[in-house]
């Protein structure tokens, strides 16, 4: 068997934040969603079952939730944020694509959320 190529997904983690434009949504917060899948090399863990071969989802969830209390204006810095932090602090991440929804964005209509996707690649594993 031969591993052509691995993805870690954490799907839809759940947040009340300060993230928006409007100084209501601010003040109050929202709720958001995030959904990640980041591209890493999981070869030795497939064989191992050990923990240290990978990456561990709480760490993933940990960069994500420390960098969801940090109020930002737009849904797209909030994203690009998440990912560099996620590639500065763990090592080995090659992509990473990420989805940011608002749920219920004050926008005067009825929908499921406003939603950034990015589709980042780590610049030190070029």
């Amino acid at each position: 068997m031969r591993l052509k190529e691995s993805w870690i997904e954490l799907d839809t983690l759940r947040f009340n934040a300060c993230h928006g434009v409007l100084p209501q949504e601010r003040l109050t917060g929202g709720e958001f969603t995030v959904s990640l899948k980041v591209k890493y090399d999981i070869s030795r863990a497939v064989l191992s079952d050990a923990v240290e071969d990978t990456i561990s989802y709480a760490e993933i969830f940990k960069i994500v939730n420390r960098e969801m209390l940090k109020p930002s204006c737009l849904l797209e810095h909030l994203a690009g944020r998440i990912g560099e932090s996620l590639f500065n602090e763990i090592e080995g991440i090659g992509e990473l694509q990420i989805k940011v929804s608002k749920l219920n964005p004050p926008m005067g209509a009825q929908c499921n959320g406003a939603t950034v996707s990015l589709y980042l690649i780590n610049d030190k594993t070029l």
